[in-house]
């Protein structure tokens, strides 16, 4: 009996001495977390009425929020009677560790901060990085994601992003769509290219400047070999990559000029 007397005294001692404070942990954690979340919602709101680029957004807002976060759970600690000295002392440390063992990840922090800095690309971009071509999706953090045009979803570390090679495909606002189309040797050079040409500037989605362009780019073994260049919108480049291709073989057989192909030839032997 004097050992549960014993006991529920401790206990309400306990209670007079930490309660207070446990409860005005818990009050700071919720008050704080509700302010947060306001100011990143008015955070958002100055950006979206500034026109911060969409990338330099979603980056900001998470840095903030983070920050914020962790400012508020050393507050709190601070409260419930830990010494926030020793605490930030105890977090260097840990940092440390943790930074030697994530140096990658580090890198790749670094790597979205001169993403978001320099502006290689945007979001909405057709850009080419690490042997991926694709759609910019998002710029988080530590990677980038992007959408295929098989539609996969493509997520490259920021790391690798910030120190390869990139190209751009929408920065200039047009792309050129390569391809070749041969005829034979025997067929007149300057009505293939008439009739090549018509292809281009009938297709609607071909851009006028600059004016497409039908050329002799080699003189192959058994054809002659035009390079067919028209030029288009990033976002219109497979259609018109594919309406060129098969607009050029319908074309070319209806003004009766031959597209050679490798012949195999039969050999019968008499019995």
């Amino acid at each position: 009996m004097e050992d549960a007397q014993v006991w529920l005294n401790k206990g309400i001692d306990f209670i007079v001495e930490f309660g207070p404070k446990i409860l005005g942990a818990i009050l700071l954690y919720i008050i704080g977390s509700f302010i947060i979340k306001k100011l990143v919602g008015v955070l958002r709101k100055v950006m979206l009425k500034k026109d911060y680029d969409e990338a330099l957004q979603k980056f900001l807002l998470n840095l903030v929020t983070w920050a914020l976060k962790v400012f508020l759970i050393i507050t709190v600690i601070g409260i419930l009677g830990v010494p926030t000295a020793s605490f930030a002392a105890v977090i260097a440390a840990a940092g440390l560790a943790i930074g030697l063992a994530l140096q990658g990840s580090l890198a790749n922090f670094a790597g979205g901060v001169l993403l978001i800095i320099f502006k290689p690309f945007k979001i909405g971009d057709l850009v080419e990085a690490q042997g991926v071509t694709g759609v910019v999706k998002e710029i988080e953090i530590f990677t980038t994601k992007l959408t295929t045009p098989d539609n996969k979803l493509a997520i490259i570390p920021n790391g690798a992003m910030g120190n390869g090679n990139i190209v751009n495909y929408t920065a200039e606002g047009k792309i050129r769509v390569d391809t070749m189309v041969g005829i034979g040797y025997g067929e007149d050079i300057k009505k293939a290219k008439d009739v090549l040409l018509e292809v281009l500037t009938s297709n609607p989605k071909v851009l006028k400047d600059p004016a497409p362009s039908v050329n002799v780019a080699n003189l192959g073994d058994s054809s002659v070999d035009l390079a067919v260049r028209p030029f288009c919108k990033p976002e219109d480049y497979w259609d018109v990559f594919f309406a060129t291709v098969e607009g050029s073989k319908l074309a070319l057989d209806n003004a009766n000029i031959e597209i050679p192909y490798p012949h195999s030839v039969e050999i019968h032997k008499e019995a």
